[in-house]
């Protein structure tokens, strides 16, 4: 009996250590799509700390180079949600993202201003 109940208590620990755990995104993802203002070819470089995620965007819209700075992330398990600051010809912007993480694949839409914008898939790079 005493050996059921240790490998029961065993089984819920590692259950919910699982789910404690958020997805490692640490390093670089890259993205393309197509919008409002063209085509955008994303960098996206994530550092994780405990649940909170900061880290930089490297974005290339119409042949223009921009970097941003990713602030107020947070992953909760496979969730992301994260601020992109963006100075786009010197109009500030802040792009609103949330999405999933699996394995090598972010799903992340994102809020341009406050209106809906893009869907997409970011991929971990190699």
């Amino acid at each position: 009996m005493a050996l059921r109940t240790s490998a029961v208590l065993a089984v819920l620990i590692l259950c919910s250590l699982v789910c404690v755990f958020a997805a490692d995104i640490s390093g670089k993802w890259t993205a393309e799509f197509d919008s409002q203002v063209g085509l955008q070819k994303y960098t996206y470089e994530f550092k994780v700390d405990g649940t909170n995620i900061s880290g930089k965007a490297s974005v290339n819209i119409g042949g223009t180079d921009m970097e941003s700075v990713i602030a107020k992330g947070k992953i909760d398990g496979d969730k992301i949600s994260f601020v992109e600051n963006l100075d786009y010809q010197g109009m500030e912007l802040s792009i609103e993202y949330t999405g999933t993480v699996s394995g090598n694949e972010m799903n992340l839409s994102r809020t341009v201003a406050g209106q809906e914008g893009e869907t997409f898939v970011a991929k971990r790079a190699k």
